[in-house]
């Protein structure tokens, strides 16, 4: 009866987090670097205002209540210079549902993936019977896709009738890092060559730790759907609210093919989550602070962290956004080898059971899995205490080393044991493994 299922692993995120959770229930320190949630709390009068709209029991429009759609555009126009009405805004329980209905809007496409990259993207695809095929990037290309390495992948099409459809993450999930306004024109025009739809998932540009986010829409506006929502830049993932901001070129079929996904699956967002980020999408002073303090605070623990991992002899980019750094073992690789670690895998699960550090293995990311790599995500810090310490010292004072100490000192802990990890690997002796 059950001989034709599917085969769809759990979320790997998903299930280290639970694996770390079991780990710290049985008395272990765990320092939580595989599961990226935002350590800080959404604003308090976005709080108030899902508070205040508890008894909001109606289902909303499937687009979403016109209010919030008209917040959302507002807010990515002042905040970015998109240009988008809130009639191309699509509201969703989280901005996954909405990746998947954009791929879900063709019956055949081409997916193209970086890897590494968000390790959910592959699986949507598959699920919906597409092919995904890899755009291979590289450390020495900080992870970035280039107009080259889109060539090739391209050449690897089903066909030239089937629509191409890029999923573009930046700041990067595994990485960190951004692209540049120059890259960004030059892949525009890569796509606008080969006629490609980009799912630009943006959902941590907010989170650039310049504050220097650059759109995808700003270069591509006729092919890019950009997705965001309030899970990253406003501490809320667990409200699940998602927003598409669909390019003009798309409001006609398209459009009206994704709502009758979403009138077909989930319906609607949860209407007290909506009323809330019609509060939360207000891009005033409070809101610009608010950033302003997430972003120092990030970025302070991102510099010293990855400064301490390139001494240990890992290539790493310091990341220039979201709460991410992906780690290159390469360098490594010999004296991991000689303890029996050969893939990214054993590497995460040997660290765990050593030291109580929990990453999350490359391969999770579309790495091949003899490439040991993983991604470490920086939030293993109180966001309440350290966000109202940075509140107290004030925007214009810098943060010091006091403040790294007391408010992220886990962050650096976990950091030092893993340095002394990596020194005992090159001293340990050669482990034998059995024939």
């Amino acid at each position: 009866m059950l001989s034709n299922l599917r085969s769809v692993e759990k979320s790997q995120t998903l299930l280290l987090n639970e694996q770390s959770r079991n780990l710290e229930n049985s008395g272990r320190e765990v320092f939580k670097f595989g599961f990226g949630q935002s350590p800080f709390l959404p604003p308090a009068r976005a709080i108030a205002a899902l508070q205040q709209n508890a008894d909001q029991k109606a289902y909303s429009p499937v687009q979403g209540i016109t209010a919030l759609r008209e917040a959302v555009a507002e807010f990515h126009r002042e905040a970015e210079g998109i240009d988008i009405t809130a009639d191309r805004v699509l509201i969703a329980p989280g901005s996954k549902i909405l990746i998947y209905a954009a791929m879900a809007a063709f019956t055949k496409a081409d997916i193209l993936i970086p890897a590494p990259a968000w390790v959910s993207y592959r699986p949507q695809a598959q699920l919906l019977g597409h092919k995904a095929i890899s755009v291979t990037t590289s450390a020495n290309q900080r992870w970035r896709v280039t107009p080259e390495s889109l060539e090739k992948a391209l050449a690897h099409k089903s066909g030239p009738t089937i629509p191409s459809m890029l999923i573009l993450n930046y700041p990067g999930n595994p990485d960190g890092l951004t692209y540049t306004a120059d890259e960004l024109k030059a892949l525009a025009a890569t796509f606008r060559k080969h006629n490609i739809i980009v799912i630009s998932d943006e959902i941590y540009g907010l989170l650039d730790h310049q504050g220097k986010h650059r759109s995808l829409a700003l270069d591509y506006p006729e092919g890019a759907i950009v997705t965001g929502g309030l899970s990253k830049w406003c501490g809320a993932g667990g409200w699940r609210l998602g927003v598409a901001l669909l390019p003009k070129a798309l409001d006609g079929e398209f459009k009206e093919t994704m709502l009758g996904i979403a009138s077909e699956t989930y319906s609607c967002a949860a209407l007290p989550v909506q009323m809330a980020a019609c509060v939360a999408y207000a891009w005033d002073q409070q809101t610009r602070d608010y950033l302003a303090h997430q972003r120092r605070i990030l970025a302070l623990s991102a510099g010293a962290m990855a400064e301490k991992l390139q001494q240990a002899g890992l290539l790493v980019e310091k990341p220039e956004g979201a709460f991410y750094m992906f780690l290159d073992f390469t360098p490594l690789m010999a004296n991991l080898k000689s303890q029996g670690i050969i893939t990214s895998h054993q590497l995460c699960e040997k660290l765990l059971k050593d030291t109580g550090i929990a990453l999350l293995p490359g391969d999770a990311f579309g790495m091949e899995s003899g490439h040991l790599s993983a991604r470490l995500a920086y939030v293993e810090f109180d966001g309440v205490a350290a966000m109202k310490a940075s509140e107290k010292i004030g925007l214009d004072k810098t943060l010091n080393i006091d403040f790294l100490q007391q408010y992220l000192g886990k962050n650096m802990r976990g950091t030092e044991l893993l340095c002394d990890w990596l020194a005992g690997m090159a001293t340990a002796k050669p482990v034998r493994i059995a024939s």
